[in-house]
């Protein structure tokens, strides 16, 4: 009787062997970023730290390594005789422009801490235009606000001009005066912004909201010179209606919107300073 033969019969396909490969690039890939991450970021100290210990083993080694090979001749000869002082190998530091030096960081010490003084100097400032306009304030006529580059001070147009007008009033004297008198201690730049409600005008004198803003900014800023203020510290700048702080819509908000704001400017923002400080000093007095 015949053998029946058995087939052979092919294992199956593995066709997930592709992931073998993709795991291993993966994981080299991984490593590559890892490794250029510590790179990036290194430390000076550690760096140097390195550096110097490195320098120092390879130079201690290199000694001995040449007391060895001297004393190792006497017995062989046919090792050669070297002649002349060891060599020894020095690792120097490699300088990465990107690293922070002692100097400069150093001077960026120094610039924060002189940032600082200049923020405690706006607030003491503020604190002074607040004690000098203080019935101001309580009446809600005049309004201080503080920040860590800049000084404002709020004063309602009413109190300044007569509707449609550019001219100062005479009940303007007070504040601008007192104003002054505080400006006079400090070297700051002025900026003296003009703003109106979103209603417009049409004269012959004011064809536009801007010119009418422009123009009482201009008047503010003559008073300020005229009350002993270097004019190099001031700056007349007129916004129209284009930076509302209330709604247009009602008679309340208008009112906020019609007003004159002096901006004390921090000495690190200010484009232009005051560079004749003597001018400046016989004016205060």
């Amino acid at each position: 009787m015949a053998r029946r033969r058995k087939r052979h019969i092919d294992p199956p396909q593995d066709n997930n062997r592709w992931l073998i490969s993709y795991a291993d690039f993966i994981t080299l890939l991984f490593a590559f970023f890892v490794v250029m991450y510590a790179i990036s970021s290194v430390n000076v100290s550690k760096y140097r730290v390195l550096s110097d210990s490195m320098t120092e083993a390879f130079e201690r080694k290199g000694s001995q390594q040449a007391m060895s090979e001297q004393v190792d001749t006497s017995g062989d000869s046919t090792k050669p005789i070297h002649t002349g002082q060891p060599t020894s190998i020095v690792v120097k530091p490699i300088v990465l422009d990107h690293f922070i030096t002692s100097e400069e960081a150093k001077r960026d010490a120094e610039i924060s801490e002189e940032v600082l003084e200049e923020r405690r100097r706006l607030g003491r400032i503020a604190d002074q235009f607040e004690s000098a306009l203080e019935d101001f304030i309580q009446d809600e006529l005049v309004q201080v606000k503080k920040n860590d580059l800049w000084v404002e001070i709020e004063i309602k147009s009413e109190m300044l001009f007569a509707s449609g007008d550019a001219a100062l009033q005479a009940k303007a004297t007070p504040v601008l005066q007192k104003i002054g008198e505080v400006l006079q201690t400090t070297s700051n730049i002025i900026h003296v912004e003009g703003h109106t409600d979103s209603i417009p005008i049409e004269t012959i004198e004011f064809p536009s909201n801007w010119d009418l803003s422009t123009a009482r900014a201009a008047s503010v800023v003559r008073e300020l010179a005229y009350n002993g203020i270097n004019p190099a510290r001031l700056a007349a700048v007129g916004y129209g209606d284009n930076h509302p702080v209330a709604d247009n819509k009602t008679m309340d908000g208008r009112f906020k919107n019609r007003r004159v704001t002096l901006v004390l400017i921090s000495n690190s923002l200010a484009r232009y300073g005051v560079k004749d400080k003597k001018s400046l000093n016989e004016k205060q007095e």
